[in-house]
């Protein structure tokens, strides 16, 4: 049986994702800053 538990990885990833990153102003501020400093990311 598969025990349904995210591990500590994939919940990091879920709570600094791109897209989690895009639902707050402040996280749009940080992903502008981004594709200013990189280009695309």
């Amino acid at each position: 049986m598969k025990i349904k538990i995210r591990s500590s990885n994939k919940k990091h990833a879920k709570k600094t994702g791109f897209r989690t990153r895009q639902k707050s102003a402040g996280g749009r501020k940080v992903n502008r800053r981004q594709r200013a400093r990189h280009g695309a990311f």
